[in-house]
């Protein structure tokens, strides 16, 4: 096998890239740190340096998606300061950009892979920080008067899971072609999302 030579940090990310793919295409029965190591094109002890087990592997590659997905709604929180309706309509658009360009990362952080989630204080913090910033975004819209008032995280959480809904069935190609056809996914979300505000 040819060896790879990898700077500072690589290793850790190549090794998460090969996780990601075996989860993908075999599942979570098939991953090994073992079976990572070989398609990363290391030694098979050479995972060992960053992670214990197959566990805080798939942490990390949660992590890593919480990462990414919190910039993104940071990046539209900033973008739209003072227009809390336009955080809210864009943040759902980022959070399908985000799921469609990381398809494979999106379906480990919401699967049920990870099984002590609270053993993994990284993942934890930042899984909290993106859904306070959801909760954030609705208590903006709530003191502009565009969405009911109520718990902010509860409807958040509705929210969140009408997104998080349309787009599984998207990614998973259950929503009706005829649907499509007469409106874009983003079509769908923006739908989904005025249903919320208030008229």
């Amino acid at each position: 096998m040819k060896s790879k030579t990898y700077h500072h940090g690589d290793l850790k990310n190549a090794l998460i890239k090969a996780g990601v793919e075996i989860l993908a295409k075999e599942g979570i029965g098939k991953l090994s740190l073992r079976k990572v190591a070989l398609k990363a094109g290391v030694s098979h002890t050479a995972p060992y340096s960053h992670f214990s087990d197959k566990q805080s592997l798939i942490a990390a590659i949660s992590t890593e998606g919480f990462q990414k997905l919190s910039k993104s709604l940071d990046s539209v929180i900033k973008s739209h300061a003072d227009n809390p309706k336009k955080q809210l309509i864009e943040s759902a658009q980022a959070y399908v950009k985000f799921a469609f360009a990381n398809k494979d990362i999106f379906k480990i952080m919401f699967s049920s892979a990870l099984e002590k989630e609270k053993e993994y204080p990284a993942f934890v913090e930042v899984s909290q920080k993106t859904f306070h910033q959801v909760v954030e975004i609705v208590e903006a819209c709530q003191e502009a008067g565009i969405i009911k008032s109520g718990e902010a995280d509860v409807l958040a959480v509705i929210i969140w899971g009408q997104v998080h809904g349309i787009i599984a069935l998207a990614i998973e190609g259950q929503i009706s072609h005829t649907v499509l056809e007469k409106k874009s996914l983003a079509e769908i979300v923006t739908q989904a999302i005025e249903q919320a505000i208030k008229k």
